[in-house]
């Protein structure tokens, strides 16, 4: 039976601090990560969770689970305030800085799909999620920069829903990276840009300091 732990990922500081801030920050080993409404056993191969003994957390936010490896890049931001914009401008927001960051170091070809997938060619290379309560909204992304999608396939079960792109595609199918579309420099560059953008967005107090990618 896998046991789920507490949330206790670097950007936990976003979810319960009070502040607006931002982290982007790379995993050290692998997780799962439920989202708010998943059960393990409808969204995970649980026997391959438990044989590599592969932490497994539930965040407060909705969407499906995912895999966070070392080979993904993770992108969180929180607003707060009492007139926070609609989770849709905020999605697109995000998304498009992420995508000017990402061009200004060669990286082309990447669009908006779904509700707030990354994809190039067609295979999703960033997802995200958003958790909100009455004062605070959380921007948390998945850049795949070199993780196989055998990995996502080894552990994720078929999401119950489904973006219409997807088209019932296996993750093996659907999943690309960074790397896989023929891009495997050094983002760091794309990395200060894009905190630089987070940290001049109107009411952002708070800045969290860059995890060094290894």
């Amino acid at each position: 039976m896998i046991q789920i732990t507490p949330y206790c990922l670097p950007d936990k500081k976003l979810i319960e601090g009070n502040g607006k801030g931002f982290l982007i920050w790379v995993p050290d080993k692998n997780y799962v990560v439920l989202g708010a409404s998943n059960l393990p056993e409808e969204a995970l191969f649980v026997e391959n969770v438990l044989k590599d003994n592969v932490a497994v957390m539930k965040r407060p936010s909705g969407g499906q689970a995912v895999v966070l490896t070392p080979n993904n890049l993770i992108i969180s931001v929180a607003f707060t305030g009492k007139r926070i914009v609609q989770p849709k401008a905020i999605f697109r927001y995000a998304n498009l800085l992420i995508i000017s960051a990402l061009e200004d170091e060669g990286i082309t070809g990447l669009s908006m799909m779904g509700i707030s997938d990354l994809a190039i060619s067609g295979k999703k290379v960033l997802g995200s999620a958003m958790y909100r309560n009455k004062d605070k909204l959380i921007y948390h992304a998945v850049l795949n920069l070199g993780e196989p999608a055998a990995t996502f396939e080894k552990y994720l079960k078929h999401p119950v829903k489904e973006p219409d792109y997807r088209q019932g595609r296996k993750h093996v199918d659907f999943v690309s990276s960074l790397k896989e579309s023929g891009y495997s420099g050094n983002y760091t560059k794309a990395i200060h840009k894009l905190s630089h953008c987070l940290n001049v967005y109107p009411g952002q107090e708070k800045y969290y300091q860059i995890n060094k990618l290894s």
